[in-house]
């Protein structure tokens, strides 16, 4: 089984930083993509968590299309928020994303490496391309 890395070439971070890591990682059908901020060009965007939970969930989407992925292939999901009282908020959106079929999901509540208000991952599997 070979492994495929997509943007080993540097994402970038807060402050123009080169990230020392791949925006996602694919083996077997799976693709694994890096916990997303709500992040622009290295700079994160200001705004509610309804605000920063989409772009979050519009980065990993973006990387997943990119791999050729949809959001029907996600099948777990990550989310890190930095307030509890953010939770009934990022549920919304989260059904936004997802709609009816919703994948596994653990949220937790924690401090983040950047200033923002959520960080999500999604865990992808495709058959036709394990």
């Amino acid at each position: 089984m070979s492994i495929k890395r997509y943007g080993v070439e540097g994402g970038i971070g807060t402050g123009g930083q080169k990230l020392p890591f791949a925006r996602a990682t694919e083996a077997g059908g799976w693709l694994f993509v890096s916990g997303q901020t709500p992040m622009t060009d290295g700079e994160v965007v200001e705004g509610s968590i309804v605000e920063q939970s989409r772009l979050a969930f519009a980065n990993c989407l973006k990387i997943m299309e990119d791999a050729g992925y949809g959001v029907e292939h996600v099948v777990h999901v990550t989310a890190v928020l930095t307030d509890a009282r953010y939770f009934s908020s990022f549920n919304k959106v989260f059904k936004e994303v997802f709609g009816e079929h919703p994948p596994a999901r653990i949220c937790s509540v924690q401090d983040l490496v950047v200033d923002c208000k959520v960080e999500v991952d999604v865990k992808c599997y495709r058959a036709d391309k394990a």
